[in-house]
């Protein structure tokens, strides 16, 4: 089985179907150093800008991967299919489903695409895969759910050309325990310029006198400043503030941690600076999650028979 990786980041939709034994032929980021990343662990650098690739350009495949972006909506929602879908990213993966035909695909993206503009955008997206002839199945998961100590709700759409598969495909998972404990290196492991200052440190100590301090935890500070102390990480973001997670209230996250909170394993080679890594697992999936989406879509596919 032969699939795609487009929006491909630093590769965490891949990883589960390179572990099923799938060959990748194709991927595309336009993010340098998310190439970078890619780069060093998969062993090729993903072509760029795919706005900027012909379909036809694009081997043939079985299934295409996209964790599109979810910036570009506000044309979408008046149900004219292509048209609406023009000038954002998921014409792009429109496009070239529509010049391949694969026989499935996966889709991720944040759980706010099901509410954006009252639901139309989603509706057009939705009509538009059916215009295209998949058979779509779609549910938010949350990664907490797939033994990862990180509250991180997404969007995931399953497709297959197959009337037959899409009905046998379903979204019922197990939930898997998860452990903090098993996310975090011990203090005196990490860089020291991690650690928040002093004045930082006693700021949060005050703000949560009143509540049930434990460890191991994490800090979790919203934008109204009000702290939370969590057996689990909040969402991972990419725009967020230098301090809004401290490791039991006194440090931020080491790049293996953040890269473990989204179930990446040790072996997945760290070639960039921290700030980057910040930016690079915010912007990515929860493995373990996409890993049990995966062997479900690989078993309705009958890739092993």
């Amino acid at each position: 089985m032969k699939f795609i990786d487009l929006f491909a980041g630093i590769g965490g939709i891949r990883i589960p179907f390179d572990e099923l034994g799938y060959t990748n032929v194709f991927a595309s980021e336009w993010n340098e150093a998310a190439c970078d990343t890619y780069e060093a662990n998969f062993g090729h650098r993903p072509a760029g800008d795919i706005t900027q690739i012909d379909a036809r350009d694009i081997p043939a495949h079985d299934v295409l991967l996209a964790g599109f972006p979810c910036q570009a909506f506000s044309i979408m929602g008046k149900m004219k299919g292509f048209d609406d879908a023009r000038g954002t990213m998921f014409f792009e993966i429109a496009r070239i489903l529509d010049y391949r035909k694969p026989k499935a695909i996966l889709l991720e993206n944040v759980k706010q695409l099901t509410t954006h503009d009252k639901g139309r955008t989603f509706a057009v997206i939705l009509e538009l895969l059916d215009q295209l002839g998949y058979h779509v199945k779609w549910k938010v998961l949350n990664a907490l759910d797939f033994g990862v100590p990180q509250k991180r709700e997404r969007i995931i759409i399953v497709g297959f050309r197959s009337a037959r598969q899409a009905k046998a495909f379903n979204f019922d998972f197990p939930i898997q325990p998860y452990n903090l404990a098993d996310v975090l290196e011990p203090d005196d492991a990490v860089d020291k310029s991690l650690f928040a200052s002093e004045r930082i440190v006693q700021k949060r100590r005050e703000r949560v006198a009143d509540k049930d301090v434990f460890y191991p935890s994490i800090w979790h500070e919203n934008k109204a400043g009000n702290i939370s102390i969590l057996n689990y990480s909040c969402a991972l973001r990419t725009g967020a503030s230098y301090n809004y997670l401290l490791v039991n209230g006194v440090r931020r996250p080491s790049a293996r941690e953040l890269l473990r909170l989204q179930g990446f394993p040790d072996t997945f080679k760290i070639v960039v600076s921290l700030q980057e890594i910040r930016r690079q697992t915010g912007n990515a999936v929860a493995v373990p999650m996409i890993r049990a989406v995966a062997k479900k879509m690989d078993e309705v596919l009958g890739s092993r028979n």
